[in-house]
């Protein structure tokens, strides 16, 4: 037993399609997802974990009276093997490397929810079984199973052509292959700059074998490391000279091109890539970055949890994103003085500001005032009531 009886019951992974599910605008309904070689190169890399470190701080808040056994379960965790920010961490993730992303269910020996988790299939494809639209998933390990398309959240960007899936990153091949001439011209560079150090005319020597051998002895007496800076060779040699290595170096406006193209194609700049964004960068970065993921995972946990009438009634999920959380120290600070001064904030929340808990007993559940500090709706000393 492996994870994937955990997450598909034998019901799920017995699923015969009738035929594939025809879409507007794809012929077959199959899809693979995007190679790997993207996620290796370091640039795109520490893009993505730089959006998916800071959308992952996204908290889940559950409103409303509807689907309640399963709300409390969510509320702990996911699933049983991921926390929140692992999960939503891992979710941006891949909808950055694939454009497509899927939220299926958990199900506990009865078949009822109990949990949600996302997975990166080979490929996947849209197929009809008993009249109803299923996603079949096909993994690495060539195991199968199904989910009802009604029963799986999905996560797009750059959805154009296709009507349920976003479309490939293939817009940043020509960037990737820049970046991987660069990288090989580096490494041949490098590599012949440490193999040839010197060369030279030599005579007396008729045969390959003679050569070699000799070329072998020139090494071990002379740059063995052990010669004492000392190089000696005898008078059949001539010309010798020391090869200066030329070590390839990109030059700043080809570096700049490349970091330009993949920051922009993934909506980070430098600053955020190397944590030093502050006041307005991080605000725009907000804006741009994880307001839309929050929007968009808020929806779709409530399509994936909710019926209609449970969302006509007022209950649905949330991804909350407190942005006053981007600001530097000294903005936080100088925000919860002037909020607390004039009990516009509650305790906790300044606390929360600083990633601190919240205090025990409900103690920071009052809005400090100005100089003493009273609690709203309680008297001073001097008997005036702080409204």
């Amino acid at each position: 037993m492996g994870l994937f009886d955990i997450l598909f019951p034998k019901i799920k992974q017995k699923i015969r399609a009738d035929n594939y599910f025809q879409t507007l605008s794809a012929y077959t309904p199959t899809f693979r997802t995007w190679n790997g070689e993207l996620y290796e190169s370091e640039l795109v890399r520490t893009a993505i974990d730089a959006r998916s470190r800071h959308i992952a701080k996204l908290k889940p808040c559950f409103y409303g009276s509807a689907q309640s056994k399963l709300v409390t379960k969510l509320k702990q965790a996911p699933n049983t093997i991921q926390t929140w920010y692992q999960f939503i961490y891992r979710l941006n993730t891949i909808l950055d490397m694939q454009n497509t992303a899927f939220i299926v269910p958990v199900y506990d020996k009865n078949m009822q929810r109990v949990g949600m988790i996302t997975f990166l299939p080979e490929r996947y494809e849209l197929v009809v079984a008993n009249k109803v639209p299923w996603i079949r998933f096909i993994f690495a390990n060539g195991q199968a199973a199904a989910e009802e398309l009604s029963n799986i959240g999905i996560l797009t960007k750059f959805q154009y052509k296709n009507d349920y899936f976003g479309e490939s990153n293939t817009a940043l091949n020509a960037t990737m292959s820049l970046i991987n001439i660069q990288n090989q011209g580096i490494e041949e560079a490098v590599k012949n700059a440490s193999t040839y150090r010197f060369m030279a005319n030599v005579t007396n020597f008729t045969k390959t074998e003679d050569l070699a051998k000799e070329r072998k002895r020139f090494t071990e007496e002379n740059l063995s490391g052990d010669g004492g800076g000392l190089l000696l060779f005898p008078n059949t040699y001539s010309n010798v000279k020391q090869i200066t290595p030329n070590v390839y170096n990109p030059s700043s406006a080809e570096r700049e091109l490349i970091q330009k193209n993949v920051t922009f194609y993934y909506g980070v700049n430098e600053k955020i890539l190397n944590n030093s964004a502050t006041g307005d960068e991080l605000d725009a970065f907000f804006n741009g970055a994880i307001e839309p993921m929050a929007i968009q995972l808020s929806e779709v946990i409530t399509k994936w949890m909710y019926t209609p009438f449970e969302q006509s009634n007022g209950s649905y999920f949330a991804a909350v994103a407190n942005r006053l959380q981007y600001m530097s120290i000294g903005a936080k600070v100088s925000m919860a003085k002037e909020l607390g001064d004039r009990g516009a904030i509650m305790i906790d929340e300044i606390r929360e500001l600083f990633n601190w808990g919240p205090l025990p007993d409900g103690a920071g559940q009052h809005a400090p005032i100005r100089g003493e500090y009273y609690f709203a709706g309680e008297k001073s000393e001097e008997g005036e009531k702080n409204e």
